[in-house]
């Protein structure tokens, strides 16, 4: 592939500008059922080359089905000369002559230059005084200058990248692959749709909102005997004697063990590489989590006395996913520097939330299943020293790890936190090795398969010769190099997270009757401290601590941030949701004041997600040009 290193965008998954028939270079599409593929290409580069012919074989596959779209992503850096070749293409292209001069380009060897394009322009016919003039103006340089900056603004880094049917294409390039995919069966839509879906800001926070509201419908219904009956069932395994937990319980301490590595990695990131890796960076998120987490605390405690005050933890938690999410969809009206901040916040926010678990809600101690865990946490930091990067060591021990502290009665779900911190990680690989090791496998495979059709043998006979092996081990070595073991976890688990655990939690822990009796003693308070806790104490935590270490000198404010965004995305730190549930669990028991602490939660949630909209749509917002993209 070739790379344009001088593009920093992050990788976008749609198609920011949509096909334009009058503009765009198309080919194809006369037929029902249209596929759109649309492909960044460089004249020079040639791995497109390599592609061109898949594309011929696509193109006589599907016939007029197959609509191909070019646009330019010259790298004038790898391939001198590539700026002036499609610049000579679009002088054609002024002509009619577009695709005659792109498959006279693709069909030559290398090297091809700028006097051997205006010989082939000439033995086309073309109007050479009027091609040249268009070669050397300045509109012909703007349209190429045009596609190379939406490319880059779509995420393309290198050359050829491909669009189908407006969604980026991550898979195979051999023509079987792209065939499978273009044609759409059933398992190709599923997954497109799916990624479609996940490719969405708050998709994350729409499965939470659908499983709670799930959840609540449930609790409220002729349904509620088959909630709670199924919430809480008895799930037994037989591991070190029997272990028996309800599905609501596998859900909080099993399931949201992945929940939690995934933070814990997070965290590790921004402490390395991220907003925490500079210390008076840092110190801002840092310094508002805390006081997010003592003013609500105090608010509720001032609020409630006696039983009730056990859950003054309820309130301090900010959930990630639902705060992130409201700031996605608003877009740009959100400063990066805000979204940075908000998103540290919400770390640190977790880790303090982790330990008021480990701390304040504890169950009966077992010294013995203490020690256990200790040697478990041992083990796993043994691993790293060693420099263990095999996955499967890391799931055994942590499997361990989460039994002692369910034994000791700790939250066992602690446990991914605690592996999330001896994960090793690696330094990055050097490109050119890695190259030459994928280079090298692929180039014999090529050499066999071309020795094979010689010889008449069926392509279907190479995957049984020891060559296949050799070279499906060495690409798979020099891919896995890219990430570390940190890295494929979290890439593998997230998708799970978002979509299946934190729902999971969220549809056992919201089933909540609304109908509760606030006549009990103590239910106004704990409402009232909560949503109060939540609307008012958590923003109001967040801005004060954070202007006292400003006007002190020990933080840094964000770049580019106004004071009216600022308090619009504390006031989003107020939106709680999956620890918070947690927490409710864990400070009452089961009956009226857990279910008031829920709905109170949820109530909360909603007016700071609202107040918090409501101050960032209302704050002056500059748009994002071209040039800032």
């Amino acid at each position: 592939m070739a790379n344009d290193s001088s593009s920093g965008a992050a990788a976008t998954f749609r198609l920011l500008r949509p096909v334009d028939g009058g503009r765009d270079h198309v080919r194809g599409g006369g037929e029902p059922g249209v596929v759109t593929v649309l492909a960044y290409a460089d004249f020079l580069c040639p791995y497109c080359r390599r592609l061109r012919d898949v594309m011929s074989r696509l193109r006589e596959a599907l016939g007029e089905r197959l609509l191909y779209v070019f646009r330019h992503f010259p790298n004038e850096r790898a391939h001198p000369g590539a700026e002036i070749i499609a610049r000579a293409a679009e002088a054609a292209a002024q002509q009619g002559r577009f695709w005659e001069i792109h498959d006279w380009i693709y069909g030559r060897e290398l090297p091809v230059d700028q006097n051997a394009v205006l010989e082939f322009a000439r033995s086309l016919g073309l109007d050479m005084g009027r091609f040249e003039a268009d070669l050397g103006s300045d509109a012909t340089r703007k349209r190429v200058e045009e596609d190379l900056a939406e490319g880059r603004r779509n995420g393309v880094t290198g050359t050829p990248t491909l669009f189908v049917d407006g969604f980026r294409y991550d898979g195979a390039w051999d023509f079987y692959s792209m065939l499978e995919a273009l044609e759409r069966p059933v398992a190709a839509r599923v997954q497109r749709s799916a990624r479609v879906f996940a490719s969405l800001p708050a998709s994350g926070g729409l499965m939470l909102i659908l499983a709670a509201a799930v959840a609540l419908l449930c609790a409220n219904t002729p349904l509620r005997p088959y909630y709670e009956a199924f919430i809480q069932a008895s799930f037994s395994i037989a591991l070190f004697g029997k272990l028996s937990l309800t599905v609501g319980e596998w859900c909080s301490e099993g399931l949201l063990a992945m929940f939690f590595l995934l933070v814990g990695l997070e965290i590790r990131r921004e402490a390395t590489a991220g907003a925490l890796a500079n210390r008076r960076a840092a110190a801002l998120p840092v310094i508002a989590a805390i006081g997010g987490v003592l003013a609500p605390a105090a608010i509720y405690l001032a609020v409630n006395r006696g039983p009730t005050a056990q859950g003054w933890s309820i309130p301090t938690a900010t959930d990630i996913a639902f705060s992130l999410g409201i700031l996605a969809l608003l877009g740009q009206r959100v400063p990066a520097g805000l979204r940075v901040f908000v998103a540290a916040l919400a770390v640190v926010d977790d880790i303090l939330s982790v330990l008021t678990l480990a701390i304040f809600y504890p169950r009966t101690f077992d010294l013995v299943w203490l020690l256990v865990s200790a040697a478990a946490a041992a083990l796993l930091f043994t691993l790293n020293r060693w420099r263990v990067y095999a996955i499967w060591p890391y799931a055994l021990v942590t499997g361990l790890l989460w039994l002692a502290l369910h034994g000791a009665g700790v939250h066992a779900a602690l446990a991914g936190v605690l592996l999330s911190f001896f994960l090793p990680t690696q330094p990055a690989p050097a490109a050119g090795p890695l190259l030459a090791q994928a280079a090298t496998a692929l180039a014999a495979l090529e050499h066999a398969e071309t020795e094979a059709k010689q010889v008449g043998n069926e392509r279907a006979r190479l995957r049984q010769e020891p060559i296949w092996d050799w070279a499906s081990r060495n690409l798979s070595a020099a891919s896995e190099r890219l990430l570390s073991t940190a890295d494929r976890i979290e890439l593998a688990l997230a998708p799970w997270s978002a979509y299946v655990v934190l729902p999971l939690f969220a549809f056992s822990a919201t089933g909540v009757r609304l109908a509760v009796d606030l006549s009990q003693p103590g239910a106004y308070r704990i409402l009232t401290g909560i949503i109060v806790g939540l609307v008012i104490g958590k923003p109001l935590g967040v801005l004060l601590t954070s202007w006292v270490a400003i006007k002190l000198r020990f933080a840094l404010a964000p770049e580019d941030v106004t004071p009216h965004q600022f308090i619009g995305a504390a006031c989003l730190c107020g939106v709680a949701d999956t620890v918070a549930l947690l927490m409710a669990d864990r400070a009452f028991l089961p009956g009226v004041d857990s279910a008031v602490a829920k709905i109170a939660v949820l109530v909360g949630t909603m007016m700071a997600a609202l107040l918090g909209t409501l101050v960032l749509l209302t704050a002056p917002y500059r748009a994002q040009s071209p040039a800032d993209a």
